[in-house]
């Protein structure tokens, strides 16, 4: 049973381990991919930017040195997000995992021996 929402905040909620296999299937065959992409093409044309704002003669454009520091925040928010999805996709694959561990273990808890077990 999923949750959907009108497209903002929080999208579409896995609960079943059939939705949550599927879910970190997507992030792995399709968001991952296209994250990497999307981040991969805008390093190479902003370099390209840089190589035409650099210093041929002297110092060069002074875009050149801003757009280096945009490149390096861009190429580390890349990064981050490509860390953030790798642990959603690990999360989603573990999460049956854990809940029924968890579940095994508040069963067992709650079953203790009573004293009226013995008569």
């Amino acid at each position: 049973m999923g949750v959907l929402t009108d497209g903002f905040g929080a999208g579409a909620l896995a609960s079943s381990p059939a939705e949550k296999k599927a879910a970190a299937r997507a992030i792995h065959d399709h968001i991952e991919p296209g994250t990497r992409k999307a981040g991969e093409w805008a390093d190479d044309e902003t370099g390209a930017a840089l190589k035409a704002f650099g210093a041929r003669d002297g110092d060069g454009w002074a875009t050149s040195g801003a757009l280096r520091k945009a490149h390096g925040t861009w190429g580390a928010q890349v990064k981050n997000l490509m860390d953030r999805l790798g642990a959603e996709k690990d999360s989603l694959r573990s999460t049956n995992t854990v809940l029924t561990g968890a579940d095994l273990a508040v069963g067992s808890e709650l079953r203790r021996t009573s004293a009226l077990d013995r008569y």
